[in-house]
């Protein structure tokens, strides 16, 4: 027991040893407990196979703490992060905006509408019915600037818990130089600073990543928080649920040799994932529009996308005698892209009747069957054409000034439509050309890089590395395959994820650097 009254002679000494003990025995285990809980340290300030925040916990002074990591703190390490991939929208003055962004913006306000006041609206948007709605209390219809500080402070916090878990030595300035570059030489920061989902899908990428292969660098608040982040990024936008779906299945087949418990609560905590944002996202559809289902509002991508390609069109324009086929009525107007059949106001869709477009969506299914088997190895040859120009297609071209912004600005929008128009971007004055420029320069230099490290990757197969890189790679693949068969080779398809390519290269270079410094030392 602790004496707690020292004698007269000997208080000074006597104060000392107390705190001492009271340090020894109650301060120190007590905070080594907390620490435990917020970033997996071990007891003793020691880690059990890996360090993912050895440089921020050790005390000042140590051998090897030194500079950075001595003061900065993962919440800061994550705020400078967040400020960096902001610089666009601060450089714009305004938020980077698209056209489908006002979309969101209307949609989430008729769906608050209804849901508060029940008063229902037959439409709600083409596009996500959650996305819509979560954004909404950031904005209220007033400024943009919270949603690009939500989506910026995400990015940063995941790539921060992805540094951490492949990083022991000074993690904190490793992240925020990765930052840096990322932020200047990658689309990384123009899609954190785009109102749209768009960048939702790498993050939701990379936690797969950080769940599957790196559970042991987390805490249990930050897999639940991992968890919520993957269901909204899944429920936002269509394309993110296809990947993930196709990920977790190329991630089964890797694994399943090798199946164990440990693996199986892997894979359900997946499976929750996808559950909780498809049963959201068809619950509200429920309560908007009286139906359970995925996703309501819908448009004919595939239908426009043969047409596009030729085999459609070729097929219709010899089949149009049989009267089955609602796309005959439109035969005479269907040249052009497959953008320009579903959103141009002169496109097939836009002209189409409520009746009209049922129908076609109905058709979609047996039209594609049939014109696929009519022209298979033409429709073969221009999807591999689609799949490899939209893995190169990744230019910042998206963010030019589009006329439908300023029309929908004013409208919906009207608070902040002159810093819109003051904006770099209304006035066509980001360096866009420049920026694409050095993209493409950093994803070449990138892949030399992991090209150059295969040897030492190969000797050494550091595992979180290793499924880093299977992480990043099929959604690259896939992202193409997807957008670009699919829908329409568009830049910021691929843009959105081509910049997972730089950070796998930053970090095979962080990890091959700390590798050959802790052979040195041992030599």
């Amino acid at each position: 027991m602790v004496e707690l009254i020292a004698p007269a002679s000997d208080s000074h000494v006597g104060a000392s040893k107390i705190v001492s003990e009271l340090h020894a025995r109650r301060i120190r285990p007590f905070f080594a407990r907390v620490a435990k809980q917020i970033f997996n340290v071990r007891r003793g300030w020691s880690f059990r196979r890996f360090r993912p925040v050895s440089d921020l916990v050790s005390p000042v002074g140590e051998p090897g703490k030194t500079g950075m990591g001595r003061f900065i703190s993962a919440p800061v390490a994550v705020f400078l992060g967040a400020l960096f991939l902001a610089w666009p929208a601060i450089y714009n003055g305004f938020p980077l905006i698209y056209p489908d962004t006002t979309d969101y913006i209307n949609g989430g306000r008729l769906i608050a509408t209804a849901l508060i006041r029940h008063h229902p609206s037959p439409y709600y948007g083409l596009r996500s019915t959650i996305y819509s709605l979560s954004i909404l209390p950031f904005h209220l219809g007033v400024t943009l600037w919270p949603v690009v500080a939500l989506q910026c402070l995400l990015v940063s916090y995941v790539l921060w818990l992805v540094v951490r878990s492949l990083v022991s030595r000074k993690p904190a300035a490793r992240f925020l130089i990765l930052m840096l570059l990322l932020s200047l030489l990658s689309s990384v920061s123009w899609f954190a600073s785009f109102v749209m989902p768009d960048i939702l899908g790498p993050v939701l990428y990379l936690c797969v990543y950080l769940l599957v292969f790196a559970r042991e660098s987390l805490s249990r608040l930050e897999r639940l928080a991992l968890c919520l982040i993957s269901s909204w990024a899944i429920a936002s936008h269509s394309s993110h649920l296809l990947i993930f779906a196709s990920l977790c299945f190329f991630l089964v087949l890797l694994s399943i040799r090798h199946f164990n418990r440990a693996q199986l609560r892997v894979g359900l905590e997946l499976t929750a994932i996808l559950a909780l944002a498809v049963g959201a996202q068809a619950a509200l559809n429920g309560i908007l529009y009286g139906r359970f289902s995925q996703g309501v509002s819908r448009v004919p991508f595939v239908t426009a996308r043969l047409i596009a390609d030729g085999p459609g069109r070729w097929y219709l324009e010899k089949h149009c005698g049989e009267p089955r086929w609602e796309m005959c009525k439109y035969v005479s107007n269907i040249s052009g892209t497959s953008t320009r059949f579903l959103f141009d106001v002169n496109g097939v869709w836009a002209n189409a009747s409520a009746d009209s477009q049922n129908r076609i969506l109905q058709q979609e299914p047996s039209f594609a069957l049939a014109a696929v088997r009519a022209y298979p190895l033409e429709q073969a040859e221009k999807s591999a054409s689609n799949f490899f120009s939209q893995l190169i297609t990744f230019d910042l071209e998206s963010l030019r000034p589009h006329p439908l912004v300023e029309i929908q600005i004013p409208r919906d929008l009207p608070r902040t439509q002159r810093q819109y128009f003051e904006g770099r971007q209304a006035r066509n004055q980001l360096p866009l050309t420049l920026f694409t420029f050095i993209q493409y320069g950093g994803v070449v230099a990138s892949l030399l890089c992991i090209a150059a490290l295969v040897p030492w990757l190969w000797r050494s197969r550091p595992a979180r590395l290793l499924g880093l890189g299977l992480v990043i790679a099929h959604p690259v693949v896939v992202n193409a395959l997807v957008t670009g068969v699919l829908a329409s080779v568009l830049d910021r398809f691929e843009g959105r994820v081509i910049w997972l390519v730089p950070l796998l290269a930053a970090l095979c270079a962080f990890s091959w650097q700390e590798s050959h410094a802790a052979a040195s030392t041992r030599a």
